[in-house]
């Protein structure tokens, strides 16, 4: 928690360059709010910095749904949604106990995994390695939910399930902005009265944030439209992977 907005300038830099990029990876740029995950937690410590970094992120997810709502593909919301809140409970439970450190670096290892069954599954010609069941559902479905309380650190497993699913550019940014909005304020009143990591002061500090997040947003709309549907899953494959090194620094 903090006291008082009483950060050196080098601090409120990273700070507003942190922004930037949460509000860049919920208009569909990849991964890059990973990068915010350590240089927050350095800042701030690991468990405070979840209740100073979720507001950031549930202000972003409302530029992401409002750009991209309508390409949404519900179906694949509501196999993962009812599994995504047993792993925030489980999360609940479990997080004053559990090593955060421990933690992220077992879901480094699993994204490592995924993203090489992935690779080798795009060069086969005929079956179909993860198959659309309630199995794969629900156990992306329950990792990404504990990984999301534990440490704001669910998109990589939640990016490899989309892009098992083979959605479109737009589909995949949809279908994510919604996924995240739904789970992240359902996280908020559990970080102010369980974990107590939010109240006044990391509050005022977020919305100071706005401005960075609102350009975030801008200039990863710009860059989205650029990309070709084959230049994008790559990106999210590399991005996903250079997430996953940073999970276990």
């Amino acid at each position: 928690m903090i006291e008082q907005l009483d950060f050196t300038i080098i601090q409120w830099f990273l700070l507003a360059f942190c922004a930037v990029l949460v509000g860049m990876s919920k208009v569909g740029v990849p991964g890059v709010s990973m990068l915010v995950v350590p240089t927050l937690a350095i800042i701030f410590g690991g468990k405070a910095s979840t209740g100073i970094l979720l507001p950031m992120l549930m202000m972003a997810d409302l530029f992401g749904v409002g750009y991209y709502h309508r390409h949404a593909e519900w179906k694949y919301l509501w196999k993962l949604l009812p599994w995504a809140f047993i792993g925030v409970g489980i999360a609940l439970w479990v997080g004053k106990v559990v090593n955060d450190e421990w933690f992220k670096n077992i879901i480094a290892i699993l994204v490592f995994v995924c993203i090489g069954l992935m690779i080798w599954k795009d060069r086969q010609k005929g079956n179909n390695l993860f198959p659309d069941t309630w199995w794969f559902a629900a156990t992306m479905g329950v990792l990404g939910g504990f990984a999301t309380m534990i440490g704001n650190v669910a998109g990589p497993i939640f990016a490899i399930y989309l892009l098992a699913m083979h959605l479109p550019k737009n589909s995949f940014i949809g279908t994510g902005a919604w996924f995240f909005l739904i789970i992240n304020f359902s996280k908020f009143p559990l970080h102010i009265f369980v974990w107590k990591t939010i109240d006044w002061h990391t509050l005022t500090l977020d919305i100071l944030m706005l401005p960075g997040i609102a350009l975030g947003a801008f200039l990863g709309i710009k860059l989205v439209k650029r990309l070709s549907e084959d230049i994008y899953r790559t990106a999210v494959i590399i991005v996903t992977a250079l997430s996953a090194f940073l999970l276990l620094i």
